[in-house]
């Protein structure tokens, strides 16, 4: 598709912008609900580092949440969590096997390399998804001295390029990865949009404790904390050292009860799971708005809260100075569009217009 010819007065006359944009649901605030819950624990003095009701209380939530006793560890950040997640469960000289997508392997700057000595092994996929097929080469170099032990599975749910795991796929991992001796660490940063899209409640239960995952990193900070994530651990074997492994690895909130706020104001009649849905829905109404539009190719439906569609390279710039969103793959002009859990239907109609006025 060539620029049309009156492209300077098409950018000029674009109409008003989303009031939200569609950079990342990173970008978007704090639910109203979650500065509330952090209003009322500033209320008086209470005990740092989780001697307090609000953090005893959220880790009673996230054993109902998952329906048996687990470890939860409330920490900063999602890197963080995913750091502390897999310190407990790796010894010297092993690795982490997950996909080239991953954000442990991407977009964490080394982290769990650096801080941890432990080698990546990012595996080639199309989808961002593993598949239990690409564990069974691992296995010829276990004992082998000069090579690294693969000890840990790195699952992302959902993934990096918005695609989801189904509940049998990830039991097939977690029985192929414990077969050979393996664990599975779940990085679910947007664990709630698989949930939401997979059943809810129910979901969550069986792609984790009944699939067979034994540490997850459950994500808040993308669904309407203001910061905050939990590492669950599933396998209690592995969370001995989790307390002195947090406090090592710069992820001990001093003042917890903020973060324990946050979670249970989240918590608090499934919000999570509520807000991660109207995320998911935005993403569909997003994706129908501009399917048909010329220059506009998509290859399929959301299946949670992303969009990657492809537009005339031409386009790309001015769109983002008029709403700011990020590039994927400029190589075949693909973008990124996050919805968020406050992306109203508003701002999914201003962004479907302001893409055709520009186009069409």
């Amino acid at each position: 598709m060539t620029p049309p010819i009156d492209l300077a007065a098409r950018v000029a006359s674009l109409p008003a912008p989303p009031s939200r944009s569609f950079a990342s649901d990173n970008a978007a605030g704090a639910h109203p609900a979650v500065l509330d819950a952090v209003a009322r624990a500033n209320d008086g003095h209470a005990l740092a580092y989780g001697d307090d009701a609000w953090t005893a209380e959220c880790a009673a939530r996230f054993d109902d949440l998952f329906g048996r006793p687990v470890g939860t560890y409330l920490v900063w950040n999602g890197t963080g969590a995913n750091v502390m997640a897999l310190a407990c469960a790796l010894g010297p000289a092993e690795s982490v096997v997950c996909t080239q997508w991953s954000h442990i392997a991407v977009d964490e700057a080394g982290a769990p390399e650096r801080i941890l000595g432990a080698k990546l092994q990012p595996l080639p996929s199309a989808d961002a998804k593993l598949v239990p097929e690409q564990l069974a080469g691992l296995h010829p170099t276990h004992g082998v001295e000069h090579h690294p032990r693969a000890a840990v599975v790195s699952l992302t749910q959902s993934t990096e390029l918005g695609t989801l795991y189904t509940v049998d796929e990830i039991a097939a991992l977690c029985e192929a990865a414990h077969r050979a001796g393996m664990l599975v660490h779940l990085d679910g940063a947007r664990l709630a949009n698989a949930c939401a899209a997979l059943g809810g409640r129910s979901a969550l239960r069986a792609m984790t404790v009944e699939a067979g995952v034994d540490v997850v990193s459950f994500g808040g900070t993308k669904n309407g904390l203001l910061g905050g994530e939990a590492v669950v651990f599933l396998n209690r074997q592995l969370d001995r050292r989790a307390r002195t492994v947090r406090k090592m690895v710069n992820q001990l909130p001093s003042k917890m009860r903020f973060v324990a706020a946050q979670f249970l104001a989240l918590l608090d009649d499934d919000r999570w799971l509520d807000s991660a849905a109207h995320a998911n829905r935005m993403a569909g109404e997003l994706y129908e708005g501009v399917r048909h539009l010329p220059g506009v190719a998509l290859d399929h439906p959301p299946a949670v809260n992303s969009v990657f569609p492809r537009l005339p390279p031409w386009a790309i710039e001015p769109l983002q100075d008029w709403c700011f969103f990020w590039d994927w793959d400029l190589t075949v002009g693909q973008v990124r569009w996050m919805t968020s859990w406050d992306t109203s239907t508003d701002d999914v109609q201003r962004m479907v217009n302001g893409v055709a006025h520009l186009l069409c």
